[in-house]
């Protein structure tokens, strides 16, 4: 039996996913009606974390943030609490680094083995069944894991020990970031100067300086339907991530920061609930 803990517009098609393609699945979420559509195809719903840890010998976690991520683990009725010895944690969540290795240490300490895997990909790859997976951990646990992961995503990364999996995301998302605020500041700008949007973006997207990731985000922009397939308030949660973890390491980000700046100001004039994309409204307002 396989467990899913955070069914939210990831994790409840990543466990679709696994159950299409075979695997008994054990889910939890903390709003139950999220979980519905997987009950209906034969998911087992289970009234805890602890539960899940109970019935599972893998159990996956997708979920917002730390804080979340450290109330399924220690809470009264959590995995810590339900896991057997030797079962296997893997949190595909996007968090730091350090955070990653701390939540590691404490899954060692309950005799838990533990792999960070968070995903590269947004709604529509989730569907598909088409993520990147980044993983850090210890190679036999990867090994063990990796047919599981192979059903919900096209590619899994290892990058080392536990930890490295979710600095990879970081690195992912600092990038993804920029390229779409790139985009909507080139676009904003070239209305501004009265070049006709859709054109201008036409050209751009067949130029070499552009990438299929902003390719991705034309119809996105253009109609400005920023139905979230990737919130913006979790990628600028995921600034700040990214922002404290080179802060540890003494590593200097100009340019993230600055675009971290400008996801506060989205995100404060009410677009943290819509697409990453949204930046671009917050740019061309008038």
């Amino acid at each position: 039996m396989i467990g899913f803990i955070g069914l939210g517009i990831m994790g409840q098609n990543m466990a679709a996913n696994l159950l299409e393609k075979g695997e008994q699945l054990v889910v939890y979420n903390r709003t139950k009606e999220k979980a519905q559509a997987l009950l209906d195809k034969g998911a087992v719903w289970a009234d805890s974390p602890r539960k899940v840890g109970e019935q599972a010998d893998i159990v996956f976690t997708m979920l917002t943030d730390p804080a979340a991520v450290q109330a399924v683990a220690y809470g009264e009725d959590g995995l810590f609490s339900g896991m057997q010895e030797n079962s296997l944690w893997v949190d595909v969540s996007t968090v730091k680094p350090a955070f990653t290795k701390e939540m590691a240490e404490a899954a060692r300490a309950h005799h838990i083995r533990f792999v960070d895997a968070p995903v590269s990909g947004s709604k529509a790859p989730a569907q598909q069944g088409k993520l990147h997976f980044l993983v850090g951990g210890d190679d036999q646990d990867v090994k063990e894991v990796t047919p599981l992961l192979e059903k919900m995503g096209q590619s899994i990364q290892h990058m080392g020990a536990n930890g490295n999996g979710s600095a990879t995301k970081l690195a992912v998302n600092m990038l993804l970031v920029q390229s779409l605020t790139g985009l909507s500041e080139a676009i904003s700008f070239g209305e501004a100067v009265g070049l006709d949007k859709e054109h201008l973006m036409d050209v751009l997207l067949a130029l070499p300086v552009t990438s299929d990731i902003q390719a991705g985000k034309r119809d996105t922009i253009l109609q400005q339907n920023f139905e979230p397939q990737f919130p913006l308030e979790h990628a600028y949660k995921d600034l700040q991530q990214i922002s404290e973890t080179a802060y540890e390491a003494g590593a200097p980000l100009p340019m993230t920061n600055s675009v971290k700046e400008l996801y506060a100001l989205a995100k404060k004039n009410g677009y943290g609930k819509q697409d990453v994309a949204a930046v671009y409204a917050l740019l061309a307002r008038d």
